[in-house]
């Protein structure tokens, strides 16, 4: 059974991880790090990008069957985890700017 999803999670993994790192560097440059927990959320959920990254290559390039059908599944919730965050940070985001 070849991969359904593993190529999707690793292009919009990167991507999102991207973001992560702009929104990051922009807390940084204009130096709202310290008053806001934005960019420590930020960085955890970089990091869970980054492991559903690496385990949607190592899917892609697994030759076992069962390996690789566990790979993909962890990817995939740690991609959704991810994506719920992301969620959240754009809520306290906007939410921050409101005010």
């Amino acid at each position: 059974m070849a991969n359904k999803t593993s190529q999707h999670i690793l292009n919009t993994a990167a991507n999102l991880l991207g973001f992560c790192l702009f929104v990051i560097t922009s807390f940084h440059v204009a130096n709202y790090s310290e008053a806001s927990i934005v960019d420590e959320l930020t960085s955890i959920i970089a990091v869970a990008l980054v492991f559903s990254c690496i385990l949607s290559f190592i899917s892609i390039r697994t030759e076992k069957q069962a390996l690789e059908s566990r790979l993909e599944q962890f990817a995939d919730y740690l991609f959704l985890g991810s994506l719920v965050g992301l969620l959240v940070i754009i809520a306290l985001i906007a939410f921050n700017f409101i005010k």
